[in-house]
């Protein structure tokens, strides 16, 4: 009896997408078919999604119509699209390990004319299954970077190309002349998790937990050491990253992507007029010594705005020196509170929010709690939302939360009132007074108050929790090397600064995906939670261990009783 025709166009679509599924679940989850497909979803989803943000938030992006809409999604879904690249650098290379191995497998007579064959298969099978895995993604890793590279400009009138999560926005190639790469940070934050994969890997003692010949006494000892070490190290590369950013946004802001400078300025709530002022002094067209500030009206505006006399914001007018000389100078101006140091007033400073350095440091620290319990409440809410959703049920665990909020929070507000309050220290309340000789050129210079500012702020690393202290390290880490990367170099646009982020890319991306394979334990937070997922699934090792705590138990019937 034969099959009835399927004449629906609806019927038609449902079959295949049946028979699609009935595939998909006979292959196992670490298929590359799979890994692609969820290598896709996510990958759309960082994409996709904070593209058409701006056409629900913005009327400017609205304005652009359909057309622009359609520019979005032809940019985005495209072969140069973020997720397509970036699919085709993950799948890609499983498929070709798949075809590797299924080639190492089958054996063949070579013919007597085709030896080089035969070498290169004697050359393949004696690698290990990890070199092959290496060489499969780096290959594929290449075509994604020349594929996120060949990014073109569609039209003026499309929203700039959305941010990949933790990174800068890639921008069109087309309007990179003399610009760093688009891809840069997305380079540097690769890197970072890989060099960091490889030092768990190698440097940092490592027992299996699950290996029931290893006594556990043994296994708590290293694991405690290892925990140790990376908690150090992390504390260490937290608080020198930030350091040289803070710097750099206090004076070399074209070398952080411009939406970080966006963000910290906002956490920061300081008027560019100061920042400007700051500026100044490095490049020495502002001077209490000498009296001049180019352009003359920098600070004087801002006193002016603020209600203060002019004069409190002119240099020429201000003390250079502390002393009796400059509470002669401040009875003149008017201005009390500021006894036996020189320079610009704190109320100048502080952007009129308070007199007191103390107050002011408290209100900023406020503030910034405030905005970061918001910046806060989705990253530790999430993560259990997508694992163990129904822990959010039990209250222990919504209390749990909720102090990790605070915690987190805690840490950021003090991060920002400690920069305050230590600017104030060395150029008001202690340093500037116990050496009233040296000139507040040097105290409100680059190697003066912003300087320690920056230098202590990071201490701040160590209320945060321990794995929170990993993350943050690796989400400054590469702002940092940016920053320290010669200026010139990577806005150069020469095919040698091309050539070393594309190797830098490939052999990143690469060990990080073989890592993923092979030594899972070497990756920790968020590198181990997205390829967990992305390489195995959702039902597999990392991902099914955290279920497994709200998961409930599947109800057993008792066997019957037989009176």
């Amino acid at each position: 009896m034969s099959s009835p025709k399927i004449t629906s166009p609806a019927r038609l679509a449902s079959h295949v997408f049946h028979a699609l599924g009935d595939y998909l679940h006979s292959i196992p989850d670490e298929h590359p078919l799979h890994i692609a497909l969820r290598t896709y979803a996510l990958s759309l989803s960082l994409s996709l999604g904070p593209s058409l943000v701006p056409f629900v938030t913005s009327p400017r992006a609205r304005s652009g119509g359909l057309k622009a809409l359609t520019n979005v999604l032809r940019r985005e879904l495209g072969l140069s699209g973020f997720a397509f690249a970036i699919t085709i650098g993950v799948g890609g290379g499983a498929a070709l390990k798949q075809i590797w191995d299924t080639w190492n497998d089958q054996y063949e007579e070579v013919p007597q004319s085709k030896q080089w064959l035969s070498k290169l298969r004697r050359f393949s099978t004696g690698l290990s299954d990890a070199h092959r895995t290496f060489f499969s993604y780096m290959l594929s890793a290449y075509l994604a970077i020349v594929l996120l590279q060949s990014r073109k400009r569609l039209s003026k009138s499309a929203p700039p190309a959305a941010p990949i999560p933790m990174t800068a926005p890639l921008v069109d190639s087309a309007s990179q002349r003399g610009k760093p790469s688009p891809t840069l940070d997305l380079t540097l934050l690769l890197l970072v998790r890989a060099v960091d994969s490889l030092i768990h890997a190698t440097c940092l003692p490592y027992v299996d937990s699950y290996d029931p010949n290893i006594p556990s006494e043994t296994k708590e000892r290293v694991t405690k050491r290892r925990q140790q070490l990376t908690t150090r190290l992390d504390a260490f590369v937290f608080w020198a990253s930030s350091a040289r950013i803070m710097w750099c946004f206090f004076y070399a802001p074209d070398r952080l992507p411009r939406s970080y400078n966006k963000w910290i300025m906002t956490l920061a709530n300081i008027d560019p007029r100061i920042l400007g002022a700051l500026r100044a002094i490095r490049s020495r067209s502002w001077s209490y010594t000498k009296g001049f500030c180019d352009p003359p009206d920098l600070v004087t505006s801002f006193a002016r705005d603020l209600g203060y006399p002019e004069n409190w914001g002119n240099p020429a007018m201000l003390p250079a020196y502390g002393g009796p000389e400059a509470d002669r100078v401040w009875e003149e101006l008017g201005l009390t509170g500021r006894h036996g140091v020189g320079g610009l007033p704190c109320e100048i400073v502080h952007g009129g929010l308070a007199s007191s350095c103390t107050r002011n440091a408290s209100i900023r620290g406020l503030q910034a709690f405030a905005e970061a319990v918001a910046i806060y409440l989705p990253v530790h809410i999430l993560p259990i939302l997508l694992t163990r959703p129904r822990k959010l049920l039990q209250t222990r665990q919504l209390i749990k939360t909720g102090l990790a909020v605070v915690r987190s929070a805690t840490f950021l507000s003090t991060f920002v009132s400690s920069i305050w309050y230590t600017v104030c220290l060395t150029r008001t309340l202690l340093l500037a007074r116990l050496f009233p000789q040296i000139s507040h050129d040097l105290w409100d210079g680059p190697y003066g108050c912003t300087f320690l500012g920056s230098l202590v702020c990071g201490g701040s690393i160590w209320i945060e929790q321990g794995r929170r202290r990993g993350e943050m390290s690796l989400y400054v880490l590469p702002r940092a090397i940016r920053a320290w990367l010669p200026h010139k170099w990577i806005n150069s646009g020469r095919a040698s600064t091309r050539v070393v982020e594309r190797l830098t890319f490939v052999l990143s991306l690469a060990y990080l995906l073989t890592a993923a394979s092979h030594s899972m334990h070497s990756l920790r937070g968020l590198s181990r939670w997205t390829l967990a997922f992305v390489m195995n699934g959702p039902n597999t090792g990392f991902w099914k261990r955290r279920r497994q705590d709200t998961t409930p138990p599947t109800p057993v019937q008792p066997p019957p009783t037989h009176d």
